[in-house]
């Protein structure tokens, strides 16, 4: 099923981010890993906050496992990211 991941990464940077993004392939405006539909980074007062849609919960744990922890450690972020998972009734996309 169809999942919503709410990543708030308290204390980290948009440099950081950036890093992170770099480290694992990715740029602005690009594509991203499998099973990631949709992707969204904004600064917050106390840090940054990631909204994702992914095809399955299933593949953002193993992305999150794989990738995600292992390269917020590699640039420095201090904290774990709080992560919300909900299941996505509907969602809409740009056409052709």
């Amino acid at each position: 099923m169809t999942v919503a991941v709410e990543l708030e990464f308290t204390g980290s940077t948009l440099e950081q981010y950036d890093q992170a993004l770099a480290k694992m392939g990715f740029e602005h405006g690009g594509s991203g890993g499998p099973g990631l539909l949709f992707h969204l980074a904004r600064k917050t007062d106390t840090g940054f906050h990631v909204t994702d849609v992914w095809e399955s919960a299933e593949q953002f744990q193993s992305f999150a496992e794989s990738t995600l922890g292992p390269v917020g450690m590699e640039v420095g972020m201090p904290n774990q990211p709080t992560i919300e998972v909900h299941e996505i009734y509907n969602y809409l996309a740009q056409g052709n």
